[in-house]
């Protein structure tokens, strides 16, 4: 977690980055020493992609130092489609557990976006009070300001497309990740994430046979009780 405080506080000083949450293992304490850090990153609206491409490029570097794995970035969105899509307990259980690092007021909005969850995880308190604001340098202003306008926006469609026919090559060659998943991101103007069709559908099949099962061994005691 200090490590992942530190690369969040780095991060943050991209163009666009709004706010910068922790997620996968780590957020849900049952980390080791070789899991990767996982993190959950929201922008400014139009200008995902832009922040996006510059963090990844910067993770290129990490490679040389062998680091690249404090730096994996899985799931982007911007604040003009806070609100996730796939309401079901696989994302609920991914929002309630997020450690926010970075960008106080955005991650409040974020959460806000979802009060969804809450029909899976009622009781779920999210403590972002201590989280600090993202602080805009001089750099960053300026290069915000520069791609503020519709240049901005033809680079970041750009980026986007560009993006997209890469990870679209990807999953026809049925290229695997380091741990032997099918590699795919699911690509949209407002958000970058991991294809749910590789690993989100099988967890939630596999819970959906386990429930049932539950179920059915109640129904079974219940009968026997009667």
């Amino acid at each position: 977690m200090v490590t992942a405080g530190k690369v969040a506080g780095f991060l943050s000083k991209f163009p666009f980055t709004k706010a910068i949450a922790v997620s996968g293992s780590l957020s849900k304490n049952f980390a080791t020493e070789k899991t990767d850090i996982d993190f959950f990153i929201i922008t400014a609206a139009n200008r995902l992609w832009i922040a996006r491409t510059c963090m990844h490029l910067y993770k290129k570097l990490t490679f040389l130092m062998g680091r690249q794995h404090w730096f994996c970035m899985n799931y982007y969105v911007d604040e003009a489609a806070l609100e996730i899509t796939e309401k079901n307990i696989f994302t609920a259980t991914e929002i309630v557990t997020l450690i926010p690092m970075q960008g106080k007021s955005s991650f409040h909005d974020f959460v806000t976006r979802n009060e969804w969850t809450k029909t899976y995880f009622p009781l779920r308190q999210f403590l972002a009070s201590s989280t600090p604001e993202i602080k805009r340098g001089a750099v960053r202003r300026s290069f915000e300001k520069v791609l503020s306008g519709r240049l901005g926006d033809t680079l970041d469609k750009w980026l986007m497309n560009i993006t997209d026919r890469r990870w679209q090559k990807k999953a026809k060659r049925k290229k695997l990740n380091s741990k032997g998943g099918a590699m795919g991101m699911a690509v949209g103007r407002h958000f970058s994430k991991p294809d749910p069709k590789n690993f989100q559908d099988k967890v939630l099949e596999q819970y959906r046979v386990k429930l049932q099962q539950v179920l059915q061994l109640h129904d079974k005691k219940a009968s026997l009780v009667q």
